[in-house]
């Protein structure tokens, strides 16, 4: 890898594998980072935080570029760019430690951004100290999480692409956890709590694993949650889970495996949904929007929305499910003004 000086645009002919520098100023107290990069990746030696990217894109043949980060994270769509066009993106990303799920390994120190798309084009970056970003902060299991490895994904890892600059999601989201487990892990709940600032959102998503939680203790847990929240001053948002891919004989997902009534009979969308309503917490009913969506897809063409041929599994999603189910969770977020319109990219 080639260093380049943090407060110089990097630009990057990725066909011919050519990298420079072009000097640029930096902002006044937004210092930018030392940073490094090849045709595919580039480094930012930077601490834990919070940080804006701007990127330009483009080159001499036409190109399709798309950016990832971190934990497989999906950053920036991708984007398409004429014969000698430039267009110039921005996005804010949460870089912490470990950088995937909580309980996972720490990951590599930095910021580490992936540039793909089938014929990508990176003419230049420019890293620096985000001001003032509104943080997205989300809990949840691993149909939302950060998955660590291909073909798995989860909708929180396909949510910042969707996000345009001065707004950051921070996952929090952590494979196999129920409220009970989430809660009592410091890891988790207590770390999520004291990065709470007033005016940030929590996006609430647990109960895939709370199989042998009864209703009572998942309701209650859910109060905890909201209340914790509120007392940080942050706004509190629940989202019903995502549906299993289990169709029954009337071609219909009406089942208990498919619509999270666990083991007891506690319907956990139902006990979600009265919890938002007496709490007068946003509520994202993305229950009913899975439902309605993969239904309309049927039996076979709802495969692909989740690991159903790689892995015979109807619960986890893949990278095309799991950003189809993030674009709802976006669209959500604006039909409740609970991020300007302005702060979305189109899907």
């Amino acid at each position: 890898m080639r260093r380049v000086a943090a407060a110089a645009l990097v630009a990057a002919t990725l066909a011919a594998g050519a990298l420079t520098a072009v000097p640029a100023r930096a902002a006044q107290g937004r210092a930018p980072a030392t940073g490094e990069c090849t045709a595919t990746a580039c480094h930012f030696d930077v601490p834990p935080g919070t940080y804006d990217v701007t990127v330009l894109l483009g080159g001499e043949e036409a190109a399709r570029t798309s950016l990832t980060g971190e934990t497989r994270r999906s950053l920036l769509p991708e984007t398409a760019t004429a014969p000698g066009e430039r267009v110039a993106r921005s996005f804010t990303v949460d870089v912490r430690t470990p950088e995937g799920e909580p309980a996972g390994p720490a990951g590599s120190p930095g910021l580490d951004l992936t540039i793909g798309g089938p014929a990508p084009a990176l003419a230049a970056v420019r890293v620096t100290p985000a001001r003032h970003a509104r943080q997205i902060l989300l809990v949840g299991d691993s149909t939302v999480c950060d998955q660590p490895g291909a073909p798995y994904s989860g909708w929180g890892q396909q949510l910042p692409q969707y996000l345009r600059k001065g707004l950051s999601v921070a996952n929090h989201a952590d494979s196999g956890e129920s409220t009970v487990s989430y809660l009592a892990d410091e890891r988790m709940w207590g770390t999520v709590r004291r990065l709470v600032r007033p005016g940030d959102l929590v996006l609430v998503q647990l109960a895939h694993n709370d199989k042998t939680t009864d209703g009572p203790t998942y309701r209650a847990n859910l109060e905890t949650l909201v209340a914790g929240v509120r007392e940080r001053g942050g706004r509190p948002v629940l989202v019903t889970p995502v549906v299993r891919r289990w169709f029954g004989a009337d071609g219909t997902l009406d089942n208990d495996t498919a619509l999270l009534v666990n083991g007891l009979g506690v319907d956990h969308p139902a006990v979600v949904r009265a919890v938002a309503a007496a709490q007068d917490v946003p509520l994202i009913d993305l229950t009913a929007k899975t439902k309605a969506l993969v239904e309309s897809l049927g039996v076979e063409n709802s495969k692909s929305l989740y690991l159903h041929d790689e892995k015979r599994d109807n619960t986890h999603t893949s990278a095309h499910g799991a950003t189809v189910y993030a674009g709802l969770v976006r669209d959500e977020l604006v039909a409740q003004h609970l991020v300007p319109r302005g702060a979305v990219r189109p899907g």
